[in-house]
């Protein structure tokens, strides 16, 4: 393993320490402020901050854009054109704020006044909210830039850093709304305003302190300007189509079954999301060093990235799927105690879908690298917006609920070969190479869980006996991957990084 990889392997590893804190005091957090306010005031911010949030996926497109511009630059070590870069992309998010401004205090302030389902008594606090997470999104959003650049260069213990000091202002906020005398609405929408402002100067005094080129300068670059616009607009496109499909499938569901199904394709969208996070802190970490090695021309060292990237963004989905799989009635029995019909088999299918994404994540990357990305997200577009016809039609004419599924899971290998198909462009790529290097040990490291599955189950009748289950599938896929999904150097490089971790405690006994 080089030490791009060993450094990907760091900086995972930090991003899944920032994942799990965000996560614990999102759970704590959520518990307490929904006794503070009630069920009622809690609604009211959710489905108010919601409209804000849904401006979310113009910011989104510009973010991936600003990543890929950082990390060329870097790639490239032309440090004068990086300053150049950031500050054409700081106007471009100027204009994108003041274009958000005006949406939101128009149609998104109409939209909360006159649509939502909001109790008289409580509209003058939902309008105050509103006003608090609009301002939240836009620090949120000129923080932009300055996070991009800590990816860019691979700085993710900034991350959890910065996680740690959010946490804790979580936790005041906590306590805050127990204590003062004031509307705890209105109070819980400005507190969490003023972390965003606390949030947004750590960043920008880091960024200007540790990297040149985050000093903002006027820069009249006419054609950088149209460039980073440009790419930002397919990507944008490709933003809107996994929204569409996502928000579009969900309405198709609630035309014919209800909102009973619908209920229970929430439930296994939750679930998705959250074994998501063990990939996307991976890919988080890699596409810099993707991006880097191509701006570079270091062919060889890209495709041995891409390559193991797409293995363990695989096997990082396996690893928390396998133990699951045949555990979900007990999970969700537990959890939810009545369980809506179809959560089981809808999860189970979003797991296989996530699994076949996962594998083709590393090279969407490579395609976003290049920079010519108008006809691969047209056609990206096109066949995730596909999902939405082809599940109307298929419950149009009888199919089972769960069909949309089985058709997402058919595109999402369509994709891939899609993904593939556009490598070739990418000097030293090989089709046989990846195969041979990714395809041929995911296939055979699955096939052996799916076997392993039916020997490796044991009853469920108490808590202890669930725990030993998952304990046991974990080790098992664990030990599995280590020794046939990994190559002899990449399990050195494991004993490598062990051994230094070791090591100094080791010397500091004696």
């Amino acid at each position: 393993m080089s030490s791009s990889t060993s450094r990907i392997a760091k900086n995972t590893l930090l991003l899944y320490f920032r994942q799990i804190l965000i996560m614990l005091v999102s759970l704590y957090t959520v518990r307490i402020v929904l006794n503070v306010l009630g069920a009622e005031d809690y609604g009211t911010y959710n489905v108010v901050a919601g409209v804000v949030t849904m401006f979310g996926f113009l910011s989104g497109a510009m973010a991936t854009a600003s990543q890929r511009y950082f990390a060329f630059d870097l790639g490239k070590q032309d440090y004068e054109h990086l300053k150049t870069t950031f500050s054409v992309t700081f106007q471009i998010y100027v204009l994108l704020a003041v274009v958000i401004v005006v949406l939101a205090e128009t149609v998104g302030l109409w939209f909360v006044m006159n649509k939502l389902v909001i109790s008289p008594e409580r509209l003058s606090a939902a309008i105050w909210i509103y006003q608090a997470t609009v301002v939240s999104f836009l620090l949120t959003l000129i923080t932009t830039p300055y996070m991009a650049s800590i990816i860019a260069h691979e700085n993710m213990n900034i991350y959890a850093y910065v996680s740690i000091v959010e946490a804790v202002l979580k936790f005041a906020i906590v306590f805050l709304l127990q204590v003062l005398l004031f509307d705890k609405l209105v109070l819980y929408g400005f507190l969490l305003m003023a972390v965003s402002f606390i949030i947004t100067a750590i960043y920008r005094v880091y960024c200007r302190k540790h990297y040149v080129e985050c000093r903002f300068q006027f820069v009249k670059d006419k054609a950088l300007f149209k460039e980073i616009v440009s790419y930002s607009g397919w990507n944008l496109f490709g933003h809107a189509s996994t929204v569409l499909k996502n928000q579009g499938v969900s309405i198709v569901i609630n035309l014919f079954f209800g909102t009973v199904v619908n209920a229970a394709q929430g439930i296994a969208n939750q679930i998705r999301s959250a074994v998501t996070s063990f990939s996307g802190n991976f890919m988080q970490a890699v596409k810099p060093q993707i991006v880097k090695q191509y701006a570079a021309k270091n062919y060889d060292e890209l495709w041995k990235i891409v390559f193991w990237g797409c293995k363990t963004s695989y096997f990082l989905i396996l690893i928390a799927v396998f133990p699951l799989f045949s555990n979900l009635d007990y999970i969700l029995t537990l959890w939810l105690k009545n369980v809506p019909e179809y959560t089981v088999v809808f999860v189970r299918l979003l797991f296989i879908e996530t699994l076949v994404e996962s594998i083709s994540l590393p090279m969407a990357t490579v395609n976003q690298a290049t920079g010519k990305i108008a006809l691969y997200q047209a056609i990206i577009g096109v066949v995730v917006i596909l999902n939405l016809p082809l599940s109307y039609l298929a419950l149009r004419y009888g199919c089972q609920p769960y069909t949309i599924y089985v058709i997402g899971i058919i595109l999402m290998l369509g994709l891939v070969f899609v993904r593939l198909g556009f490598l070739k462009r990418v000097e030293g790529f090989s089709i046989k190479a990846i195969f041979n290097a990714v395809f041929i040990r995911v296939i055979l490291i699955t096939a052996i869980l799916v076997v392993a599955n039916y020997y490796l189950n044991l009853s469920k009748e108490t808590m202890a006996t669930f725990i030993l289950d998952i304990s046991i599938k974990v080790f098992f896929a664990a030990f599995i991957i280590y020794f046939l999904g990994l190559t002899r150097m990449e399990r050195q490089s494991i004993i490598n990084i062990v051994r230094k971790k070791i090591k100094p405690s080791n010397n500091s006994s004696k």
